[in-house]
């Protein structure tokens, strides 16, 4: 039986109340679930206190998975939105981009790019970190997110004139990357 085999009827079975299947399963992604959530939060507890909620969440309601080639990205959407719900409790939607490295640019630059990053659309900023900051490819952004391909390049290409814009002409996030929308 080969892998993706074994996840889709682990995933089957998981869907039926096996609870040994539904372990195995996040095991099987308790990785990915933390260095997704710690993209949004920014730090460990807050992390794994995403992934415990996201882990509780997804168990109750497991049975809502329509199909299990799209377990992942379930859990996904509901990793993201106990992300936002920390970020907003918190109040902190700079925390989400204050981590961005400084690399080959100013402090004050970095600070100019931090304030107009934060002025943007919700949609655009967060695609923007995503892709350019943390290197995530644009499909994995199109699933986490729950838009698709097509969007992801809108939001990228938007969120870069906004940005240029704001930062009076610079194109900070190219000039940043050798990755072109």
């Amino acid at each position: 039986m080969d892998l993706r085999t074994k996840h889709t009827e682990l995933v089957r079975r998981a869907i039926k109340q096996d609870e040994a299947a539904f372990e195995q399963l996040i095991l099987l992604h308790n990785e990915q679930l933390y260095r997704t959530a710690y993209v949004y939060v920014k730090n460990e507890q807050d992390a794994l206190d995403v992934v415990q909620e996201t882990v509780y969440k997804a168990f109750i309601s497991i049975g809502q998975v329509k199909e299990p080639k799209y377990f992942v990205t379930w859990l996904t959407k509901i990793l993201i939105r106990n992300c936002y719900r920390v970020l907003n409790q918190q109040t902190a939607v700079a925390d989400l981009i204050e981590q961005i490295p400084v690399k080959e640019s100013s402090r004050e630059e970095h600070l100019d790019l931090i304030d107009a990053l934060s002025h943007l659309r919700k949609e655009y900023r967060d695609v923007l970190v995503l892709f350019y900051f943390h290197d995530v490819p644009m499909k994995e952004i199109a699933s986490f997110i729950g838009i698709t391909l097509n969007t992801v390049k809108t939001y990228l290409r938007r969120g870069r004139e906004e940005l240029k814009k704001q930062l009076g002409g610079l194109d900070y996030v190219e000039a940043r990357s050798s990755k072109g929308v």
